[in-house]
């Protein structure tokens, strides 16, 4: 289902992705925003056409920044579903004075401009793509929030350290190091309990 939604950064088009269910209070962001209304087929073609419109203005962005001269990448561009707002996604070595770039992007769209500086994880997590392992990014799929990730989470799981074989194709130690390490370490405590003859109790109910 989706539906039509105030955000932080104005009204937006959602998709429900669970149904109702109790969370905690420490785990709610506050302030709650409203669920405006179920989207309607109209509410749809807006999507759309926002979409296809990002492509010209991705275009007319990239341009703009060769012409001011900007070291800058952009990765991505987002209409509000309103279209109060366009946000452009960039990657910069450091930090960049776009101010000049805002405005001259503000008199070509006549609307709220926001250039926002991510990393090169955001970046992989907007963009997508397959990892060594063959499957979509975790970023992509399922993570949530970035976490740290350490070369002695590879050590601890007894990995090869060649930098090609676990990182990520956004450059950085792969997310997978983190969780999977969690796993693995249940699993071996599994294991040493059989070994020990303890019971361990486990999820579901067997067959």
């Amino acid at each position: 289902m989706n539906v039509i939604v105030e955000t932080a950064r104005g009204v937006e088009f959602g998709e429900v992705v669970l149904g109702p269910r109790n969370v905690p209070e420490e785990d709610v962001v506050a302030p709650l925003k409203q669920v405006m209304r179920i989207a309607t087929d109209e509410d749809r073609k807006q999507v759309k056409r926002n979409r296809a419109q990002t492509k010209e203005a991705f275009h007319i962005c990239q341009e703009k920044i060769s012409a001011h001269g900007l070291p800058m990448k952009l990765v991505d561009v987002e209409y509000t579903f309103d279209r109060g707002k366009i946000i452009f996604y960039f990657t910069a070595e450091g930090r960049v004075d776009f101010r000049e770039l805002v405005r001259d992007l503000a008199s070509v769209f006549r609307t709220r401009i926001e250039l926002r500086q991510i990393g090169v994880r955001d970046e992989a997590k907007l963009l997508g793509g397959l990892g060594p392992c063959g499957r979509i990014c975790c970023c992509k799929t399922f993570l949530g929030e970035f976490e740290p990730v350490s070369i002695r989470m590879a050590k601890e799981q007894n990995l090869s350290l060649n930098p090609t074989k676990i990182s990520g194709l956004c450059g950085r130690l792969m997310c997978c190091l983190k969780f999977e390490k969690a796993q693995n370490e249940k699993k071996e405590s599994n294991r040493k309990e059989r070994r020990e003859g303890k019971r361990s109790q486990s999820k579901g109910s067997g067959k």
